[in-house]
């Protein structure tokens, strides 16, 4: 007698089901995402193209443009926390995002960045 082999209906439809939990997951969580990692890449341009005499109302406006550009909606200029250590600008900035799934089921989002490459809590 030769023994089937495969996955049967239930197992089919366990499988199923948690593949679509997981890609729902990631639907909703990738444009959060990537908006975070833009706007790490638009402080982290700011700051290395700071001349040397900017002033902290200079660096909001050039961030600003890149909030116009890649129509960034999370973080403000305003939000930005400007810093100078030592002849270097750092910009910083943390924010938090709750991301609804499904029902009363959602998930919470702790960014945070630093142009300085260091997290803003060290």
């Amino acid at each position: 007698m030769r023994h089937q082999k495969g996955v049967s209906l239930s197992g089919l439809l366990v499988w199923g089901f948690i593949c679509a939990m997981i890609a729902l997951v990631v639907i909703k969580i990738a444009p959060s995402a990537i908006e975070y990692y833009k706007t790490q890449k638009a402080i982290k341009s700011v700051a290395a193209n700071a001349p040397a005499g900017s002033t902290v109302p200079d660096l909001r406006k050039a961030y600003s443009k890149f909030v116009e550009v890649e129509h960034l909606s999370d973080v403000r200029p305003e939000d930005l926390d400007i810093a100078k250590e030592g002849n270097q600008v750092v910009i910083s900035f943390a924010y938090d995002k709750k991301i609804p799934l499904f029902g009363p089921v959602s998930v919470l989002i702790e960014y945070q960045a630093s142009s300085s490459g260091r997290s803003k809590g060290e």
